[in-house]
């Protein structure tokens, strides 16, 4: 059995995202439990996923976990706010081994930080729309008050590189002003593309509102995950052991450039697979 469970504990984490703002997820994963290997898939062909109906939505999801199973993972985060809000709750009744979304972590660790109540969401509009940070977190405390804000531009944004823009401020100043009228004192990055940007957002929202990013919080829920099911690598991985590996649906090498300006590991390749076959 020890064979076995070495095997498992040497098994990789699978970290799918619509694209590239779950290299966020992945790259909390890669500082906080250095020990682990990624598969990552960025399903590039489809995104964004943020305007797309919930059965849209959880068929892709179920397409990319039979894909992330035939490399053979050990746990699988969807690193995608827009799927953890529309497919978790569905995929994880049909799943035989740990699964983790990044709403509820986020949910968890701003329902905690507010002082006053008011607690800001701000992500795509598919995830606005499903109410899902707010359910979460009156499930945690009824009395608090979400006000959800949906920031469509922010993602086309963020994958031109426009991360310290004038442009990208003034569109943060348009969108965040009627979260500073309404005196929120948390404020939840619901998407995976914003802690790129979180420095403009923390200038403008200034330092009295907390700012909660779900990546950070689903990389720590993830290691106690692993911990509890004697899941983690305890042995270190040597340079040639293909430590992460990154497939997408299209745009291999647009992803690449993306992947290599946030990750300071070095990405060697991407692969295009056909999503469509799985």
């Amino acid at each position: 059995m020890t064979g076995n469970r070495e095997q498992l504990q040497n098994a990789p984490i699978g970290v799918f995202d619509s694209g590239v703002g779950g290299l966020t997820v992945a790259r909390e994963i890669m500082r906080q439990i250095p020990n682990e290997k990624i598969v990552y898939f960025g399903d590039t062909a489809r995104v964004p996923y943020g305007s797309k109906s919930k059965d849209t939505v959880t068929k892709y999801s179920k397409q990319i976990i039979r894909f992330l199973r035939t490399q053979e993972v050990k746990a699988i985060v969807i690193a995608c706010n827009t799927a953890s809000a529309y497919a978790l709750d569905e995929i994880e009744k049909e799943m035989d081994i740990p699964i983790i979304g990044v709403v509820r972590p986020g949910a968890k660790v701003a329902a905690d930080a507010t002082r006053n109540g008011k607690i800001g969401v701000i992500a795509t509009e598919g995830t606005i729309n499903s109410q899902i940070y707010s359910t979460y977190i009156k499930q945690i405390n009824s009395n608090v008050n979400v006000i959800g804000k949906a920031c469509p531009l922010f993602v086309p944004l963020v994958e031109e590189g426009l991360l310290k823009d004038p442009v990208t401020d003034e569109i943060a100043m348009r969108y965040l002003s009627e979260l500073i009228d309404i005196d929120i004192d948390t404020l939840i990055l619901g998407c995976t593309h914003y802690p790129l940007i979180r420095s403009t957002v923390g200038k403008i929202m200034g330092d009295k509102v907390t700012l909660v990013n779900p990546a950070y919080e689903t990389a720590r829920e993830l290691k106690e995950l692993l911990e509890a099911e004697d899941l983690l690598n305890k042995k270190e991985i040597g340079l040639g052991e293909n430590k992460y590996r990154f497939f997408v649906s299209d745009g291999a090498e647009k992803f690449m450039r993306f992947a290599n300006s946030i990750l300071k590991y070095g990405i060697l390749s991407a692969k295009t697979i056909n999503i469509e076959e799985f």
